[in-house]
Parts: C-alpha cells; structure tokens; sequence
C-alpha cells in the first residue's frame, strides 16, 4: 500500500525516531528497522549515551549505521521524523508521548504508561497518577491479532507486556469461543533475564542468575491487571486470574504454560481446531501439530509466536503452551507490527524472518 498523506519522507521511505534507545528494546527496533523496505530511522536519543555513536552503545549494528544518540527534546526530534517508537521506562513515557502527539506524530509507546484503559488501576498498580487521562482515552492496545482495525486508526497505539502477549495469545479463543471457565485460569511464564532491562542490577548480575530458576512478583506483577483487562474483554465478564512469573538463566524468550478448567467437552483434536481456525489468517502465529509443544529456542530472534494445545480428559483442564521472544513478538517486533498497521504498510514488512538456530 502507499505512503499515507502527511507522512515525512526520506528516499521515499517514513523518518522514525527512536527514543530511548540505548535499552534492549531500543536496540532490537534499531535492529529490525535497519531493513525495513518502508523506513528509515532518523533519529535516536538517549539521556547517559548522548553525543555517541550509537554503534558504540549497540556494536552488533557496526558498519550498518552512523546514527549519533541526542537528549531527548521533542520538538528537536519532531523535525526529524514523523513516527515515534518510545522506548522509555513506565512514568516517563507519559509525557513523551503527550508531547510527541500534540507535536502531530504519531506514536507507538513500548511501556505500560497507556495500556490500561482506568487510570484509576494505573495508579493502583504502578504507585503514580496517569498525568494524561485525556490521552489515555484514545490509546489502543497493540495486540495486532485482537484490534487490527483500532490500530490502524490509531495515532497512540500502546505495545503489550511481553508476558501479556504469550497469555493472551493462548487465551484468546478459549474464551471467545467460550470453552473454558474464565474464573478458573492460571498462568505460569518462564522468561529470559533481558526482560528486566539493561539497567544493572544485583539480582540480575551473572553469578546471581547462572544455574538459578525462581519465581518473582508473585501475586503482585504488574502485567497481571493488563491480562486481565484484555481477557475480560474477549469474555465479556471481569475475570481474576493467577499469573506468576520466573526467571530463567537465559538472554531471551518466554514460556508461557496456561491452565483452564473446561466448560464443555472438547476434546484435544477440537481445541487444536479451534485455535487453527482462530489464527488461521495470523502471520506470526504458528499452532503446532497436535502432539507438539513450543521451545523457545525456536522462537529467538523472530516475530512469531508458537502455541501447543491440549486436552486433559483425567483433570477437565486445558493446557495450552505459547512461546515467544520476549524482545521481539513481546516487544520491538510487535511495536514494528503496529507501525505498518498505522501506517498502511503490508503488516509483516521487515518482520519475516525466521529465529536464530541453533
């Protein structure tokens, strides 16, 4: 499709800003919108990195751009490009994006600053007002598979967790379809360590992680009223749901293990049917042969999530298994998702490619 009216080009491609790119996922849109067809990546900030090469920050990208990182100053970067992907920590990512929006641009933000729809639930969960509730109204969430049609309208489009992703991607007709009960779900993820940002940390220091495996945020992680709210969505009733997160020794991905009481006799050959049947126009979605579960392994480095489906006869439950990579489908890769969404680019432009193996 065309370039849409209003768009700033340069050889013949969208200018895009990343800000907050010194990061992981500042690092992986830099990444994937290097051969993106459609743009071309303009402008990057970065608070403790300005003034530098950007390959300097990131040395995988040498010899492939010469990109100098810049303080952020919105209307300084606003002539540079028209489309911003925010890369920011939660709380400071409310302002950039008022900003930007006011400036005309449009914005994908990859923190939770817009994701919840109740500021209310905002506060409650990240200890802090939502400055900008006006704003808030007319965010969408960024999960192509459910709100493809927003999100083209969209002009603030905000990124899904990395956690809610696989989750609600394994939920999702389930509960459309009605086959299990919604008060009965309990989740159980697995994640790589590059999920709690680069920022050094003691608990993620190399000799804290190795050969370690622990739950974390139990009962209280804050991606849990964002799957909430989703999930209840699809149900069309307010569902209270378990989730507990682990951390993995490894760089990358996420295991998501869902458990759901049935509410009707299904069988495992009709719950692999529905889920082919639901996902069967997705691009990055692959549901696995019957009898097949998902490794993260497969998954590294790309855009697609994996799902394994079955039935327990013994326990009434199904067990549905998703796996992504918690920077890429949980993060940049998806944010690049939505950018061609918004942008009338074929949606899986820059994006299919297969993972790393081995």
């Amino acid at each position: 499709m065309g370039m849409r009216a209003g768009v700033i080009m340069g050889n013949g491609k969208l200018k895009i800003a990343i800000i907050g790119s010194s990061g992981y996922t500042g690092g992986e849109l830099l990444r994937i919108l290097l051969n993106h067809p459609d743009a071309s990546v303009t402008a990057v900030t970065s608070e403790k990195s300005a003034g530098q090469l950007i390959t300097s920050v990131f040395p995988h990208l040498a010899g492939l751009t010469a990109l100098v990182c810049e303080p952020l100053d919105p209307e300084a970067v606003a002539k540079k490009a028209d489309f911003v992907f925010l890369a920011l920590p939660h709380g400071k990512a409310q302002e950039a994006a008022f900003r930007f929006h006011k400036l005309g641009k449009k914005v994908v933000d990859l923190s939770s600053d817009y994701r919840l729809a109740d500021p209310i639930l905002y506060e409650k969960w990240y200890e802090h007002c939502h400055q900008y509730p006006g704003l808030l109204k007319i965010a969408v969430y960024g999960l192509p598979e459910l709100h493809r049609e927003k999100i083209k309208k969209a002009s603030l489009v905000a990124n899904p967790g990395c956690y809610p992703t696989g989750a609600i991607l394994g939920l999702a007709p389930l509960l459309k379809k009605s086959i299990v009960d919604p008060q009965s779900i309990i989740i159980d993820s697995k994640s790589g360590v590059s999920g709690a940002g680069r920022s050094p940390a003691l608990a993620h220091h190399f000799p804290e992680v190795n050969e370690g495996f622990t739950a974390y945020s139990v009962v209280t992680h804050r991606h849990t009223p964002e799957i909430e709210q989703e999930l209840s969505t699809l149900a069309a009733t307010q569902i209270t749901l378990s989730f507990t997160p682990h951390l993995v020794p490894m760089n990358r991905g996420i295991l998501t293990t869902i458990y759901a009481k049935l509410s009707a006799q299904a069988d495992t050959g009709l719950l692999h049917s529905l889920f082919r049947d639901f996902y069967r126009n997705e691009p990055f979605i692959r549901v696995l042969p019957t009898g097949h579960f998902p490794n993260v392994r497969n998954v590294r480095g790309s855009n697609f999530c994996d799902i394994g489906i079955i039935s327990d006869p013994r326990t009434g439950r199904a067990v549905v298994v998703t796996a992504i990579d918690n920077l890429v489908k949980g993060a940049s890769g998806q944010a690049v998702q939505n950018m061609n969404l918004m942008m009338g680019f074929e949606e899986t432009s820059g994006l299919r490619f297969a993972g790393l193996f081995p």
